[in-house]
């Protein structure tokens, strides 16, 4: 069974939708804790300032300043100052001041002053200059840029 607690004490029922069928959980509380560590495919829709423990493939459209305990191939969308401590293969598309520690093979689209502590292969878009030099020089032959963005990062 989960959990969702506010300020300490259960979350009543009335200020969340939970689709047992879908795995999908909505609320648009803050200051949430979810533990949902035995479940895996889940999709939470929440406000700000949240933390969640979860198991893999999950996906989060939240606010900001979240913490994220996770399994491995969950996608985040949040805004910003969230903190992120996840498996491999995670796609992330947040807003600045987040840190990162995560497994291999992630995709991060983030604004600006992130801190990351990650696997290989892992990828920034769009790809600086210094992404690109250094994944050539670890011979990593799958660095995937568009046209455009490799103009970008040769100028």
């Amino acid at each position: 069974m989960f959990s969702i607690t506010q300020n300490g004490k259960p979350l009543s029922p009335d200020k969340y939708t939970w689709d047992a069928k879908n795995k999908v959980l909505i609320t648009d509380e803050v200051n949430l804790v979810l533990d949902f560590s035995g479940y895996d495919e889940v999709t939470f829709n929440t406000g700000s300032s949240c933390t969640f423990k979860t198991g893999s493939e999950c996906t989060f459209d939240t606010g900001w300043d979240c913490t994220f305990k996770t399994s491995n191939n969950c996608t985040f969308n949040t805004d910003d100052g969230c903190t992120f401590d996840t498996g491999n293969g995670c796609t992330f598309n947040t807003g600045g001041s987040c840190t990162f520690n995560t497994g291999y093979g992630c995709t991060f689209n983030t604004g600006g002053s992130c801190t990351f502590d990650t696997g290989s292969s892992c990828v920034r878009l769009p790809p600086t200059k210094d992404d690109f030099i250094e994944n050539l020089k670890s011979g990593w032959k799958h660095f995937k840029v568009t046209k455009d963005d490799l103009l970008d990062v040769l100028i």
